[in-house]
C-alpha cells in the first residue's frame, strides 16, 4: 500500500473526521454509516463532519503499568474528552503534569508521532490533547 494511500483511508485518525446524521443531527466519531438512533431512517443521510477538536476533559487516569510499546512514555496521562459537537473520545494528555489536571479543563486536539512502522517504514501520526492556550 502506498503511503498517501494509507492516510488517506484513516482520515479519522488525522484528520478528526466523523459523521453527523441529516435525520437528527447527532454527530458520531469515529464515522458510522448509520445513526444508532434513527437507524434505517439515517441511511444515505449520513454526512462527513470534521470535529473541532476543542473539548472538555470528563475524565482522566495517570497511566504507569503500560502496554507493550508504549514503556518509553510511562507514566502517561489519558483522559476521557467530550468535544464541543459531543462525542466523546479517548486520547493522551500532552503538556500538563498528572496534579495540574481537573475534571472540566478545557483542552485541543493537536497531531502528535504515535509510532513507526519500522526505522525506514510508515510513521503513524493521530491526536492528542492539550490545554487550550
Amino acid at each position: 500500500m502506498s503511503i498517501p494511500r494509507f492516510w488517506r483511508e484513516i482520515r479519522q485518525r488525522y484528520k478528526g473526521i466523523g459523521t453527523e446524521c441529516g435525520v437528527c443531527n447527532r454527530v458520531y466519531f469515529p464515522p458510522r454509516e448509520v445513526c444508532p438512533d434513527c437507524g434505517r431512517d439515517s441511511l444515505g443521510d449520513m454526512k462527513e463532519r470534521e470535529i473541532s477538536g476543542k473539548g472538555k476533559v470528563l475524565t482522566f487516569t495517570e497511566v504507569h503499568e503500560p502496554m507493550p510499546d508504549f514503556e518509553i512514555l510511562s507514566p502517561y496521562i489519558m483522559a476521557i474528552v467530550e468535544m464541543d459537537e459531543g462525542v466523546r473520545m479517548t486520547g493522551q494528555l500532552v503538556g500538563v503534569e498528572f496534579d495540574e489536571v481537573k475534571n472540566g479543563m478545557e483542552v485541543e486536539a493537536v497531531l502528535r508521532k504515535l509510532g513507526e512502522e519500522s526505522p525506514s517504514g510508515i510513521i503513524y501520526y493521530g491526536y492528542k490533547f492539550r490545554p487550550c492556550r
